[in-house]
């Protein structure tokens, strides 16, 4: 009967953690910091990106969503990171590429890293709650005004394809 009710107190715990709402405070790429805490009540989506990578044409797809639905209360976040050795030098070169490119002002972090023993909090704590690590450059996790993770993307799901889009619309009913 112990086992019994020490095991059921252990399911409740590992539910409450994995239930638990996201936090997590990046460097901008503007100074200051960025609090996704700051942004509670709203959907974020968070895409972990690089300037030199085969999929940094999808910052086009993130102003878009960013442009339409920001109104809305969306919030887009870059987080530009060199996990996959595919980032410029320095954060003002990515701002500077980012900015001429794809005329970018959605927030941004600073340069990050994403996976491995070095990752920011934040990305450990999805990896804790959920399982999901990127695995390349601008995996996307979407994540509920509540601060939950509802969904994880891999690089080939583009920021304005229609499955990712579905799912945020149904976030901001």
């Amino acid at each position: 009967m112990f086992r019994l009710l020490l095991l059921s107190a252990l399911l409740l715990v590992a539910r409450a953690v994995q239930a638990a709402p996201l936090v997590g405070e990046f460097d901008s790429i503007d100074g200051g910091t960025l609090s996704i805490e700051d942004w509670r009540g709203q959907p974020v989506l968070v895409v972990n990106t690089a300037s030199q990578c085969g999929f940094t044409g999808q910052y086009a797809g993130l102003q878009k969503v960013h442009d339409t639905y920001a109104d809305r209360g969306l919030v887009v976040l870059a987080v530009p990171s060199d996990s996959f050795n595919q980032e410029l030098g320095s954060a003002e070169e990515v701002k500077q590429f980012c900015e001429v490119n794809y005329d970018l002002t959605l927030p941004m972090t600073d340069i990050t890293p994403v996976k491995g023993a070095g990752a920011h909090p934040f990305y450990q704590a999805v990896a804790q709650q959920t399982g999901f690590v990127p695995t390349w450059n601008f995996n996307k996790i979407l994540i509920d005004p509540s601060g939950e993770v509802v969904a994880t993307y891999g690089s080939n799901v583009k920021p304005d394809s229609p499955k990712l889009l579905r799912q945020v619309e149904a976030l901001l009913r």
